[in-house]
C-alpha cells in the first residue's frame, strides 16, 4: 500500500516531479513558459499535494538515461589524486580571480589588501575532501563564488567588516566541503553560489532538449 502524499518527505517529492518536469519538457511535452511557472512553484511550495498536482496531466517518467545525464551534470568535479598541498593568492592595490576548470589546492591562502579577488569554485576540479581557504583581507572586498552541491564552513572572523553567506547547502555529506578561515578587517567577503539550483535545473533542460531535438 502506498504511503499518503502528505506523509512522504518533501524534498523527496520535490525532487521527483522536478525531475518529470524537466524530463516532459525536454522532450517538447510542455511549453517553456509552462515548464518554468510549473518549476517555480515546485521548488517554492510547501505543500506536497500541490507539487505532486503540476505533474498530474504529464505522462513521461524518468528513464535510466536521464538518471545517468542528471548525475553527470550535476555532480561536483571531484577527482581524488594529487595536487598541490597549497596555493596562495595575492592582490595588492589590484584585483585578482581565479576561474574555470582550475585544481583545488588543499590549502588557499587569499591576501587582500586595498583590492579584491573573485575565486570562482564553480567550474573548479576538486581533488581533496576537504579545502581550506585561509583568507586576511584588509580595505578590501573579496567574492567566494561556490557550487550549489557543495558543503560549506564558515569559521572567519570580522573586525569592522562582514561575511555576508547566505547559502543553505544540500550538499550530500560526500561531497567535498570548503572551510573558510581567516580576517576580514574594514572589508566584506560575500560567499555565494553563483548559479541558483533553479537556473541549473533550466539548464539542464535546456541541454536535454536539444538532445532530443
Amino acid at each position: 500500500m502506498p504511503v499518503n502524499i502528505e506523509d512522504r518527505p518533501i524534498e523527496t517529492v520535490r525532487e521527483e516531479v522536478v525531475d518529470q518536469l524537466v524530463m516532459n519538457y525536454s522532450h517538447g511535452e510542455i511549453s517553456y513558459e509552462a515548464f518554468e511557472r510549473r518549476l517555480d512553484t515546485a521548488m517554492e511550495s510547501q505543500n506536497n499535494k500541490e507539487i505532486v498536482d503540476l505533474v498530474a496531466d504529464l505522462d513521461l517518467t524518468v528513464d535510466k538515461k536521464y538518471i545517468e545525464q542528471k548525475t553527470q551534470d550535476f555532480s561536483v568535479n571531484y577527482t581524488p589524486g594529487e595536487t598541490d598541498a597549497s596555493d596562495k593568492i595575492i592582490n595588492i592595490f589590484s584585483s585578482g580571480s581565479r576561474s574555470g576548470a582550475w585544481n583545488v589546492a588543499k590549502e588557499i591562502h587569499i591576501y587582500s589588501f586595498c583590492s579584491g579577488a573573485d575565486i570562482d569554485f564553480t567550474d573548479a576540479i576538486f581533488t581533496h575532501p576537504t579545502v581550506t581557504v585561509k583568507l586576511f583581507s584588509l580595505f578590501s572586498g573579496d567574492t567566494i563564488y561556490v557550487p550549489e552541491n557543495i558543503n560549506i564552513v564558515s569559521k572567519a572572523f570580522c573586525i569592522v567588516g562582514s561575511i555576508d553567506s547566505d547559502l543553505s547547502s544540500n550538499a550530500s555529506p560526500n561531497a567535498p566541503t570548503i572551510v573558510i578561515e581567516g580576517f576580514s578587517i574594514f572589508s566584506g567577503v560575500t560567499i555565494k553560489v553563483k548559479r541558483t539550483i533553479k537556473e541549473k535545473f533550466v539548464a539542464f533542460a535546456d541541454n536535454l532538449k536539444k538532445m532530443f531535438s
